[in-house]
């Protein structure tokens, strides 16, 4: 797989198919496999697909530091220019969607088209700080961790319909590594207020009617601090490439195949 330095990082990425390029961004603590494994097959009869590993997941490596959204928004910039697939159709979702609107702002001639699923553009969400911190305060407890990051990651009819055996898988999967901790932190800090006026690409935001984890009204706040913005809503909890992957591919395929 191919690997590109950015700041302190070395950022690995997978490519699959031919086309003009679609990235998409991973949220906190999953990597780009286990976030967007499932779904690369649905894009490459006509694009090629760009899966980078953000700093804090996969084979990417970093200093071990704290985060910045500036860095890694730099991470993606050099996977996209080392892939030489720009101007891509960039697809973010949970931190990726913070992640990819600075990526938008700050180097226009890189994006497309852009799509900002269960986003947020700051600090200003007290249910989401509190959710965050008392995540993170779990990370000393991996089982009590991955319980709740799982708990508030998807609906109660998920829940309750995915059966008990692949539910614990999820959980186990769910785990306070470094690199989640890192992200967790950063998700306390990330503000893109000011940047989101700077987007100047054709913008989709993905709102998740059921997210205990980024409430729906952080995804309504993106849209309507984007200029060229449309708004759509998926009934589903916030892990919706998972919870409800039909609707969600439906959406993003239509927004960026439309002439």
């Amino acid at each position: 797989m191919p690997i590109v330095s950015a700041g302190d990082a070395r950022v690995d990425y997978q490519v699959h198919g031919s086309g003009d390029g679609v990235l998409f961004v991973h949220g906190t603590g999953f990597g780009a496999a286990g976030t967007w494994g499932h779904l690369v097959d649905q894009f490459t009869d006509d694009r090629t697909v760009l899966l980078p590993d953000l700093a804090g997941c996969g084979a990417t490596e970093y200093d071990g530091g704290e985060l910045t959204v500036e860095q890694l928004a730099a991470q993606i910039i050099g996977v996209i220019e080392d892939a030489g697939k720009g101007p891509v159709d960039l697809v973010g979702f949970s931190l990726g969607a913070v992640v990819s609107a600075a990526v938008a702002a700050t180097r226009p001639d890189l994006v497309s088209r852009l799509v900002l699923t269960a986003g947020w553009a700051g600090p200003g969400d007290a249910y989401l700080n509190n959710h965050m911190t008392v995540w993170r305060s779990l990370s000393g407890d991996a089982d009590a961790f991955g319980r709740f990051g799982t708990l508030t990651a998807f609906s109660p009819d998920f829940l309750n319909g995915v059966g008990h055996e692949p539910l614990e898988g999820i959980i186990a999967g769910n785990q306070p590594t470094e690199g989640a901790l890192r992200h967790i932190d950063l998700n306390l800090r990330a503000d893109i207020r000011e940047l989101l006026p700077k987007i100047e690409a054709e913008t989709l935001v993905i709102g998740c009617t059921l997210d205990s984890t980024v409430p729906v009204a952080n995804a309504r706040e993106l849209a309507a601090g984007i200029a060229r913005s449309s708004y759509s809503e998926i009934k589903s909890g916030h892990v919706v490439v998972y919870e409800n992957p039909t609707d969600f591919v439906k959406l993003v395929k239509d927004f960026i195949r439309k002439a």
